[in-house]
């Protein structure tokens, strides 16, 4: 498996300056490679009845071939920004990461759409996993994507360091736990029909959907040795583009339809959640977004980091998406 390349190798200049485009489908290549190599299991000797082959092939349905790939993307991005020339190990360690973190959050998807959690048919375009391979299925391909995440983190090989595969999977957990992704999960959950302050929908968005875009940005940033400086504005950015995506995802809900947002739209409306825009309006939910957009540039302006082109062009992407 190549490891991630350096930033001049996954940042190539576009004729009138450096281009996304360009950038990200180099380096979610190497993501996309690294997921269809890992996402597999062999099959226990002795097991006749095909149990293992179809949680291995619900695993891959959940992961491969859609999504956005935003918080691998976040992986590189924040990676390249600390240390445009790292050396091998420490681009082994994000190519890891960015896997790892899209493992999560398949996981999440998995359970999220199931029905006694939001009872969705639709989620990238296809049936849900849970629809195409059963309720039993789908929960165990969620417990073991979020274990595969996990064994990635900490490869028994040398490539990444010992001190690093604890930072990245503390980082990873806490995210992904009561106190970040699971826990706002919970908050959503029963708050279906009941009004919300702004700050309380805040708290519940941040957690639920921010915590883990703003890990991926730091797990990038934890392969390697970030300063104080960078850190905390790395941190705020994370934390402004986590909220961001959550609002604008709750304005698309209203005014995206099924086939562009490739789920189901009108969800939230339906199922009585509060969202920014039932709190706030559309108008000023857009606003809001715009205004997290400044916050995010504004941290990496004051992060004296050099080369933050993916992550600008990034936070720009989340904001002003149609999809």
């Amino acid at each position: 498996m190549n490891a991630v390349a350096t930033f001049a190798d996954i940042a190539p200049v576009a004729e009138h300056g450096w281009s996304l485009d360009a950038w990200s489908s180099q380096g979610l290549a190497r993501v996309e490679q690294a997921l269809d190599r890992w996402v597999t299991a062999e099959v226990p000797m002795g097991l006749d009845h095909g149990a293992p082959a179809q949680l291995v092939a619900a695993m891959r349905y959940a992961v491969l071939d859609g999504g956005k790939r935003l918080r691998p993307l976040l992986v590189l991005a924040a990676h390249e920004a600390v240390c445009a020339h790292a050396g091998e190990a420490t681009r082994d360690a994000a190519l890891r990461a960015a896997c790892a973190v899209e493992l999560i959050h398949a996981y999440s998807l998995v359970h999220d759409d199931m029905p006694c959690m939001d009872n969705d048919v639709l989620r990238r375009g296809k049936p849900t996993v849970h629809v195409q391979f059963g309720e039993a299925s789908a929960l165990l391909a969620g417990d073991a994507l979020q274990a595969l995440a996990f064994e990635l983190l900490t490869p028994q090989d040398g490539t990444v360091a010992p001190a690093t595969q604890a930072r990245l999977c503390a980082l990873l957990a806490r995210a992904a736990g009561s106190a970040g992704m699971a826990g706002g999960q919970a908050i959503d959950l029963a708050s279906v029909g009941r009004p919300l302050t702004e700050s309380q929908l805040r708290e519940m968005h941040q957690l639920k959907t921010g915590a883990l875009l703003q890990a991926s940005v730091m797990m990038g940033a934890h392969c390697a040795q970030p300063g104080i400086q960078v850190a905390q504005a790395l941190q705020s950015y994370g934390s402004a583009i986590g909220l961001a995506f959550q609002v604008v995802d709750d304005i698309l809900d209203v005014t995206a339809d099924s086939t562009t947002l490739g789920k189901t739209a009108g969800k939230d409306a339906e199922n009585n959640k509060p969202t920014y825009v039932s709190l706030m309006g559309l108008q000023a939910s857009r606003a809001y977004a715009q205004n997290l957009l400044r916050q995010a540039l504004g941290a990496l302006d004051g992060s004296g980091m050099v080369h933050t082109q993916a992550l600008r062009a990034l936070a720009d992407m989340v904001v002003n998406r149609v999809s």
